[in-house]
């Protein structure tokens, strides 16, 4: 059973004003057959620790660690996190010009299986696939993510994670921008992998409405780069009713000048 753990990490990024934390001691610890959610209001980090995890290269990590199944996760570059079964899907899909959704795929299940999938086995789950998230056909041999919606690329994002088969997938808002019909299908995908192959899921959302159709095991607030409470579900639908004021400072506004009109 992989498990994904993160231990006492401190993230920062440069920025015009200098270097910034972002991550602040954040810990958190994940198994294959888990559904995490982390919540929690814009600046918070979430995003960072998704490419974090990732290896995204502005983000420096100036304290902590990532392991996977016991193997250091840092140490690793992007591609070999991928190939230890590391997966991310990206709040805002790249396109890729000149390279078509079924030469992407099929480079990537080589790279990560280290060797080519039978091309009539691919071809029929890649077609079943798709047919599952209603995706037209036509989308095969178009250029990555190139003219594609915003559901259009959240869907082939979710066509990646039921083909290659990753242990953890880490979902960064994947329902932005999806309307009610989409949501529903990119849901059913992510269900369908973790039923599949007992996928762990890092699901990173501001908002419930994801939880209705993929259920977390656990829900982890997230403040100022740091987990601030965690519970079961019932701590989103918290969340949904009270906001997260009781997680922030109150601003206190500044005392008048002595003699100012009161």
């Amino acid at each position: 059973m992989p498990v994904l753990e993160i231990r006492d990490l401190f993230v920062t990024v440069e920025t015009d004003a200098g270097t910034t934390p972002i991550l602040n001691g954040l810990s958190l610890t994940i198994r294959t057959g888990e559904t995490h959610a982390i919540m929690g209001p814009n600046g918070s980090g979430k995003s960072t620790l998704a490419y974090t995890i990732a290896g995204h290269p502005k983000y420096q990590v100036q304290s902590g660690t990532i392991t996977l199944d016991g193997a250091d996760v840092l140490a690793m570059t992007v591609d070999e996190r991928a190939r230890a079964g590391l997966f991310l899907a990206m709040q805002y899909p790249v396109e890729i010009p000149g390279v078509t959704v079924t030469n992407f795929l099929r480079t990537a299940k080589t790279a990560i299986d280290g060797e080519a999938p039978s091309i009539r086995t691919w071809t029929k789950d890649v077609k079943q696939s798709m047919k599952n998230l209603r995706m037209d056909p036509k989308f095969a041999q178009r250029n990555v993510n190139e003219g594609f919606s915003g559901g259009e690329k959240k869907r082939h994002e979710i066509l990646q994670l039921e083909l290659l088969h990753p242990s953890i997938a880490v979902l960064d808002e994947t329902d932005s921008g999806l309307d009610v019909d989409a949501l529903k299908i990119v849901s059913e995908g992510v269900n369908r992998a973790k039923e599949q192959t007992n996928l762990g899921v890092l699901l990173i959302t501001h908002y419930t409405r994801i939880l209705r159709y993929i259920h977390p095991d656990f829900v982890h607030v997230m403040v100022a780069g740091r987990i601030v409470e965690e519970g079961g579900p019932e701590l989103a639908e918290r969340l949904e009713n009270e906001g997260y004021d009781r997680f922030l400072e109150p601003v206190v506004d500044p005392e008048p000048a002595v003699g100012a009109d009161a």
